[in-house]
């Protein structure tokens, strides 16, 4: 574990002893008067082990700067918030039970959180069962469909249909029709494919293979010479974290680079700083947020010089820019309502016209999805000491036709 894994880890052990002497609420209860009492709690379990650790690190971080901005403004009639954190272990049962302890050990008033598609929709179904709010900070496109969602689900975090969606579209009509995909054998990978064909229908793209690898690889090097034999225009790699560094670094070491594209639906501020340059130099992927958008957009350049001074001088990542807004628009929502009951909370959050750190966003109301820009990004060949490692080379601005409709997830 890492020094600030048991930072983390420590502040949230201390949380579950400060709140250990509190009777546990029936399982499918909500306890009004809790909620108007007390500190405002936020449970926050996301994996600080394991191969998302650095991710999930920058994510606490990152809520840590919406918790502090809220107490220095007052909070809420004079209660202030607390952040709660759990490590999920990247397990949905690890997940579970955590959130399971944070609802009825530690009474929290919401959740955020998740780093996995399996991970988020084994909290979802704890929190959705108990009627306490829950926003998911990682991508997925099942947790807005009708047989998970619930009204005390929320999404803040991009989804693959409107991810793999805007980079397909740049990417099919620059790069070529013929692809191959490079696959984590999970949820997220699987959705990010489905969102990349249904956007190439429009373009006429070519599937040549979708080749799939399990999650944790360390050694890419038996399927890449089976990716050049078919020659396509463009290889996805559908992977994240420590799996995108390796099989970016193996790709560029098999000189693939030279006969075709490489593509990313997600590419990673940390996954960037890690590997390096050379493996990511040319890649082309998306994110939610990029640092370096603060040049020309006002909120972009608050949050960040906030995080600067919070936590010595670092920028924050597209991934911890999504814990910040997560627990933020909770917070924001509860002052609004003046009260952090959920079912005071909901229309606040279906009402909240916000740009906390990146531009407009809002929820759908049918499905609790963030609406939001996608930004596409291209890696550069900057100095190793040089933090300003992306180019945004386009934008799909906030746009519902760029989701599903809320009749295709099952809601009416």
């Amino acid at each position: 574990m890492t020094d600030d894994a048991r930072k983390f880890t420590s502040i949230s052990r201390r949380a579950i002893v400060a709140g250990a002497g509190a009777s546990l609420a029936a399982p499918f209860s909500f306890n009004i008067a809790r909620a108007q009492q007390g500190n405002i709690k936020v449970g926050f379990p996301v994996p600080l082990t394991g191969p998302y650790g650095a991710e999930a690190q920058d994510q606490v971080r990152a809520a840590q700067v919406a918790i502090a901005e809220f107490n220095e403004t007052g909070g809420l009639k004079g209660r202030m918030a607390e952040l709660l954190v759990r490590d999920d272990k990247l397990n949905p049962g690890e997940a579970a039970t955590r959130a399971l302890e944070l609802v009825e050990g530690d009474k929290v008033d919401f959740v955020v959180g998740s780093l996995s598609a399996a991970v988020q929709l084994a909290v979802n179904n704890v929190t959705k069962a108990r009627k306490v709010l829950y926003n998911s900070i990682s991508q997925s496109d099942t947790i807005n469909e009708a047989k998970d969602f619930s009204p005390y689900t929320f999404h803040e975090a991009l989804n693959p249909h409107m991810t793999a969606g805007a980079v397909g579209r740049y990417a099919f009509q620059k790069f070529g029709k013929k692809v191959v995909f490079l696959t984590a054998d999970y949820a997220y990978g699987y959705e990010m494919v489905n969102g990349f064909q249904a956007a190439g229908k429009a373009f006429g793209i070519e599937t040549l293979a979708d080749i799939r690898h399990p999650l944790g690889a360390t050694d890419f090097s038996a399927l890449l010479p089976r990716i050049q034999a078919l020659k396509p225009d463009i290889l996805i790699i559908s992977n994240f974290g420590r799996d995108q560094q390796i099989a970016l670094k193996q790709a560029t070491d098999f000189g693939m680079k030279k006969q075709m594209k490489i593509v990313a639906p997600i590419l990673l501020y940390t996954g960037r700083l890690a590997a390096g340059a050379q493996a990511f130099d040319g890649v082309v992927g998306g994110t939610s947020y990029y640092w370096g958008m603060e040049k020309t957009t006002p909120s972009a350049k608050v949050f960040n010089d906030r995080f600067r001074k919070m936590h010595d001088g670092k920028v924050p990542s597209d991934y911890g820019s999504l814990a910040y807004a997560g627990v933020k628009t909770f917070l924001m929502a509860a002052r609004a309502a003046g009260s952090t009951a959920s079912e005071a909370v909901i229309p606040a959050m279906e009402a909240l016209k916000y740009d906390y750190y990146k531009g407009p966003e809002y929820y759908r109301k049918c499905d609790h999805q963030s609406v939001q820009s996608v930004f596409i990004i291209e890696s550069k060949n900057a100095p190793a000491n040089d933090p300003d490692v992306f180019n945004i080379v386009a934008t799909d601005e906030p746009n519902e036709a760029n989701l599903r409709t809320c009749q295709e997830l099952g809601h009416t």
